[in-house]
């Protein structure tokens, strides 16, 4: 067993990174934001958690771009100018993405085949607490790839 302590509840707080290969495939296989091109390569935006020492942030904030736009914006300096210049809000399009994906991650722990990416159906107030559970289970599954790899 892996024991690790839970940093996110410590009287300062420090910022989870989530790692989660299916949600960077769900994200690479959307448009580009700037073009529309596919496929693209999930870019995780620098700015939407503090620096760490080799880390990159947290999947949840990963917008699509073509290799274009993505060498680009890699090049250009400083991110958050790149972005206003293109018109676009990445970390609103990155929090919906991560929502598309805890929600089509919901409908796989329940068997619900009625949701795709994309479907035009509402998830109610009342269907939220298995949007939790399967939140909780991806986490779990995250822990334990990561205990398993030491």
């Amino acid at each position: 067993m892996c024991s690790r302590i839970d940093k996110s509840v410590l009287a300062i707080p420090v910022a989870r990174r989530l790692r989660d290969k299916t949600h960077l495939r769900f994200v690479a296989k959307q448009p580009c934001l700037v073009c529309g091109r596919q496929p693209g390569d999930a870019h995780h935006l620098r700015f939407a958690q503090s620096r760490g020492l080799s880390l990159k942030v947290s999947d949840e904030f990963t917008v699509p771009l073509c290799r274009a736009h993505h060498r680009e914006l890699h090049r250009a300096g400083k991110e958050t100018d790149w972005w206003a210049k293109a018109g676009l809000e990445p970390i609103n399009l990155a929090r919906k993405l991560w929502l598309e994906t805890l929600r089509l991650a919901s409908a796989d722990v329940l068997g619900d085949d009625s949701e795709k990416p994309g479907a035009a159906n509402e998830v109610t107030a009342m269907s939220r607490q298995p949007l939790m559970e399967a939140s909780t289970t991806l986490c779990r599954r995250q822990a334990s790839a990561s205990c398993s790899q030491k």
